[in-house]
């Protein structure tokens, strides 16, 4: 066994795919393939997959990701059919006159860089602008002090890996040294409210697996992991991400969908009502251009 390959935990009978991080003397550090888990194991626990499409685990995932995927395109759809209702659309094509839509911008922080890549592709076929970033999740509360007047977003999802931990003092869930990443990801939430106090004029999407969901809404989150304190898909962040971007103005996001839609579910993310960022806009101009960028930042 060797950093790179792709393993599962024999004690919890394969449930999750993981990729090795690390070895250290007898443990591997490992994080997950499609979860946004990072935990250790010890190297006897573990079994190398030669085939991971092959794994029981792997193709459940792919069935649920595929319907969040159709399903994110459908309310895609909808949603922005409803944003051009009140425009009279034939009496525009009479004037030769046509709207233009103007979806909520997104800055991306990550603390993986496999899973910001997935990220910024879904955004690009999704066709909402994004600004991506790897950074490790101590480092983002720092880094959004410039990037957030500088990259001016709608939107902020904030995420990587987290965890809770296996000897953590009192069994205590309530409490954020409990958790891996959950007190970086609060510290970065804390400075993205203070950027724009208005919960609808910033929508902070935070946390990662088992992630401390109270204290994230508490610091400032719109939306947060995880409720149920369970593994969330890599890709829920961006799914809720997306809906705030081609959700009206004018209109409050649709709790209950978003929640629902995700991959993990009502476990897995919770929020808050929370108004859209998408704009319609009239007439359309000649050229109207947006960008998905990704960097990455190194420490």
């Amino acid at each position: 066994m060797k950093q790179g390959d792709l393993v599962v935990r024999k004690s919890y009978g394969g449930d999750v795919l993981f990729r090795v991080e690390d070895m250290r003397s007898d443990k591997a550090l490992l994080k997950g393939t499609d979860y946004r888990l990072l935990a250790d194991a010890p190297i006897p626990d573990l079994s190398v997959v030669d085939d991971p499409e092959s794994t029981s685990a792997r193709q459940q995932v792919r069935i649920k990701v595929n319907d969040s995927l159709k399903r994110m395109r459908q309310e895609k759809a909808h949603l922005t059919v409803l944003s051009g209702q009140d425009y009279d659309r034939a009496a525009l094509q009479q004037q030769s006159q046509s709207y233009f839509e103007l979806p909520g911008k997104v800055l991306h922080l990550d603390g993986d860089g496999n899973y910001l890549r997935k990220s910024m592709q879904l955004y690009q076929t999704m066709k909402v602008p994004a600004h991506g970033v790897h950074a490790h999740e101590s480092q983002m509360a720092q880094l959004l002090y410039r990037l957030l007047p500088q990259v001016k977003p709608d939107i902020v999802v904030i995420t990587g890996h987290d965890g809770v931990l296996k000897n953590r003092e009192g069994e205590d869930l309530y409490s954020l040294s409990s958790y891996k990443n959950s007190q970086h990801f609060v510290n970065a939430v804390r400075v993205a409210r203070q950027y724009e106090k208005n919960m609808d004029g910033l929508v902070i999407v935070a946390g990662a697996c088992q992630s401390h969901f109270e204290a994230l809404l508490q610091s400032g989150s719109n939306f947060a992991s995880s409720p149920g304190r369970i593994l969330i898909h890599a890709l829920d962040p961006v799914y809720i991400a997306i809906k705030a971007s081609y959700t009206s103005v004018r209109e409050s996001i649709n709790l209950s969908d978003v929640i629902h839609g995700t991959i993990s579910g009502i476990d897995g993310v919770g929020g808050i009502e929370t108004m859209g960022r998408h704009r319609m806009g009239l007439p359309k101009p000649k050229k109207v251009t947006q960008s998905t960028a990704s960097m990455k930042i190194t420490s």
